[in-house]
C-alpha cells in the first residue's frame, strides 16, 4: 500500500483525477470501478476538465441502493449521469451499475460478477471510505472475501448518507447491492481517496491497524497495487507519515505526479 498525503483537498482531488486520466490515456479501453459520494463529485469535475476520452472505457459502479428506480434522483445511476456520464463521451451501454429493480437480487449479483469477468476484470478501482471503515457498502463484519451481494445498511451509514436525502436518515434506503470486498480486491489497481479530519481516525485504522472485518477497508493492506491519497487533515493520525512522504518523493512511479 502506497500512501500519498497532499496539502489540501484540492491537491488530493487533483492527484486522483490525474492518475485516472493517465490510466485512461495509457489504456483507452480501461475497465474502471467507480465510486460515489460528495468527495467524488470533485474528482469527476476535475476529470472532466482534464478531458480524457471515455469512448472505449467500460465502468462498473461499486453499488446501488435497493428500492430506487434507475431514474430516481437519489439513485447512484442518476448521480453518475449528473456528475460524469452525461459530461463525457462514454457509451452508456458500457456504464454499468447493479440493476436492483428486479425481484431476484442474488441473480442480479451473480450476473454483475459475470459481467465484470466478461469485461476482463477491473483495471482500476476508485474508492472512498466510510466513517466506519467500509468500502462500497461492505459494512463492519462483512466477510473479507465476499462477492457482490445485497447488504443491510447500518444506521451510521444511513446517517452519513442522509444529506443526499434531504437530511433525513429515515429516507435513506435500508439496503443496497454492493461489490464485495473480495470483488474489490480482484481489481488490478486500487485507488482510495479520503479527505477531512473526520476521516483521520478510521483512515489510520484501515492503513496501519489490524486487518479485520470490523474495518473492511483494512483488507486493502493485502492488495499488491493499492494507492491511498489523503489530504493533511485525513492523514493527521498516521504513525508512518515520514516513510510515506519519503516513498512519494523518491519512487520513480510518482515522477509524473509530484
Amino acid at each position: 500500500m502506497e500512501v500519498v498525503v497532499r496539502p489540501d483537498v484540492d491537491a488530493a482531488v487533483d492527484l486522483v483525477a490525474r492518475l485516472i486520466a493517465a490510466r485512461i490515456e495509457a489504456k483507452p479501453d480501461l475497465v474502471i470501478g467507480l465510486a460515489t459520494g460528495r468527495t467524488m463529485e470533485r474528482v469527476y469535475d476535475r476529470l472532466v476538465a482534464l478531458g480524457p476520452s471515455f469512448r472505449r472505457v467500460c465502468s462498473f459502479n461499486l453499488d446501488e441502493y435497493v428500492g430506487l428506480a434507475p431514474d430516481d434522483p437519489q439513485s447512484y445511476r442518476s448521480y453518475m449521469r449528473q456528475h460524469l456520464f452525461d459530461r463525457v463521451d462514454i457509451d452508456l451501454a458500457n456504464a454499468r451499475l447493479p440493476e436492483v429493480d428486479g425481484p431476484d437480487l442474488k441473480e442480479v449479483a451473480r450476473r454483475y460478477e459475470a459481467d465484470i469477468a466478461a469485461a476482463g476484470g477491473v483495471d482500476l478501482q476508485l474508492l472512498g471510505i466510510g466513517e466506519t471503515g467500509h468500502i462500497g457498502f461492505n459494512e463492519p463484519l462483512s466477510a473479507l472475501m465476499s462477492r457482490t451481494r445485497d447488504k443491510t445498511l447500518t444506521q451510521d451509514t444511513r446517517r452519513q448518507n442522509a444529506a443526499m436525502f434531504g437530511g433525513d436518515p429515515d429516507r435513506v434506503p435500508s439496503r443496497a447491492l454492493t461489490m464485495g470486498v473480495g470483488t474489490i480486491l480482484d481489481a488490478r489497481e486500487v485507488l482510495l481517496l479520503a479527505t477531512g479530519e473526520h476521516k483521520a481516525h478510521i483512515v489510520a485504522k484501515a492503513i496501519e491497524g489490524p486487518i479485520t472485518s470490523m474495518v473492511t477497508a483494512s483488507a486493502l493492506q493485502l492488495h499488491p497495487n493499492c494507492k491511498v491519497v489523503l489530504d493533511e487533515a485525513a492523514a493527521e493520525a498516521l504513525q508512518g507519515r515520514d516513510y510515506y512522504d519519503w516513498v512519494f518523493q523518491s519512487e520513480p512511479d510518482w515522477d509524473d505526479f509530484r
